[in-house]
């Protein structure tokens, strides 16, 4: 099967796998041995997922085709206390749990000093599923919550300008699907300037274009340095256009990062990488719930969101070369978590609150020199208590009062196969 329809079955299978990812929704890494080591990569390229990552590590990966799948289970539940409206209890967002998520890649050196390939993969996602809706006292229908999906397709060109410096380019096609499920009692002209597109809408679709570029460098036999920048993509999901700032605007963040790889000895590589997201750039995502109070309902330009504040994530991985056959990779992730105390309401129905991630992961070189790659993650549970987070009084400016809490832990465990060509 030639890679071009490789990559197209791999993304027509993506759209169908939700997922909560674990920098904000961003997924914590790409490419199976990145997902080994918590997701650096930026100055370690090692299978054709590279360039969503970084683009430059394209031309220093030679000829291959990577195919991966990754089991992922997140677990969210969420808390209401003290609130005086009837909202108080315990919920689960676990309607749904359990998610497959593909991967692609494919990369075709072009002599040694040019490559060109494409990476297919799930930037992120959010989803929640509450059978007993949280907001069911104020007339909300079973069940409620969100899925949101996003598919990135990145051609790539990548160069090296000499024996030890590279540059990359990856036009990226985003492609996103949401819906919304049991806001009815936002669904009104008191809270939303499109009632009609608040909720219930089915599954909505809008799709960009952006793009990531990236450089590597050698500086020394046994340090490697990198960076990357990816542009914002715009989208808008019409049919939510009641729900979300700017008449359904919802963008992709731009983001960007940097890292190091150092060959500690011949068999141990240490990396680390250092990436920003600018969740709070996004107006949907990041204009806080007190909007409402101030005359901004939702869908205006300056309508809600989930306040999200930016998000700084650091990553160190190391890789083992254990044998000539078996490589032993391990990873640890932090970053703190993007939603206030005081956002803790609203974000019932996207608690992406996990800071702290471990990871394993290994190759196989088998006799035909393909590999065998699998990786295993956890985030660590993470609460996050509301602390004003239910505005007291009667609606419009109050919903009685208390406080949400918030909390989620995921696993994920992935394996693909490599070949070399």
């Amino acid at each position: 099967m030639k890679a071009t329809k490789i990559a197209i079955l791999i993304g027509a299978l993506g759209l169908s796998a939700s997922a909560f990812a674990t920098d904000g929704y961003f997924s914590h890494g790409y490419g199976m041995k990145s997902k080994g080591m918590a997701g650096v990569g930026i100055a370690l390229p090692q299978d054709a997922l590279a360039a969503a990552t970084n683009p430059a590590g394209m031309v220093m990966i030679g000829d291959r085709l990577d195919l991966g799948l990754d089991y992922f289970r997140p677990v969210r539940d969420a808390e209401i206390t003290g609130n005086g409206a009837g909202l108080n209890g315990s919920y689960d967002g676990n309607g749904k749990r359990d998610f497959l998520i593909p991967e692609f890649g494919y990369n075709k050196m072009l002599g040694w000093d040019m490559a060109v390939g494409v990476s297919v993969y799930g930037n992120g996602g959010m989803n929640t599923k509450y059978n007993t809706n949280p907001f069911g006292a104020f007339g909300a229908t079973n069940p409620g919550g969100v899925n949101l999906e996003q598919l990135f397709i990145a051609p790539t060109f990548a160069m090296k300008l000499n024996k030890t410096n590279a540059v990359g380019v990856s036009l990226v096609y985003g492609y996103q699907r949401f819906s919304a499920t049991g806001l009815e009692p936002f669904a009104n002209a008191l809270y939303s300037a499109n009632p009609n597109n608040m909720t219930n809408k089915g599954t909505d679709k809008t799709n960009g274009w952006g793009v990531r570029i990236g450089w590597t460098g050698q500086v020394s036999d046994s340090v490697t340095l990198g960076a990357t920048y990816a542009s914002k993509i715009k989208g808008t999901f019409s049919s939510y256009s009641g729900l979300f700032a700017g008449g359904g605007s919802f963008d992709i963040p731009e983001n960007y990062g940097v890292g190091i790889a150092v060959k500690a000895t011949p068999a141990l590589t240490i990396a680390a990488d250092i990436r920003q997201i600018n969740y709070g750039k996004v107006k949907a995502i990041a204009d806080p719930l007190a909007n409402l109070a101030t005359g901004n309902a939702f869908g205006t330009s300056n309508g809600p969101g989930f306040g999200w504040r930016n998000m700084t994530v650091y990553k160190l991985g190391a890789s083992y070369e254990y044998s000539k056959d078996l490589t032993l990779r391990a990873g640890y992730g932090f970053g703190r978590q993007p939603i206030p105390t005081s956002e803790t309401l609203f974000n019932i129905l996207a608690p992406g609150v996990v800071e702290n991630t471990g990871t394993l992961g290994a190759t196989w070189t088998l006799a035909n020199k393909n590999e065998l790659t699998v990786a295993y993650m956890h985030a660590f549970k993470k609460t996050v208590n509301g602390s004003g987070s239910i505005p007291p009084g009667a609606p419009p400016g109050g919903f009685g009062g208390g406080e949400a809490n918030i909390r989620m832990y995921e696993d994920s465990l992935g394996i693909a196969y490599g070949i070399k060509f």
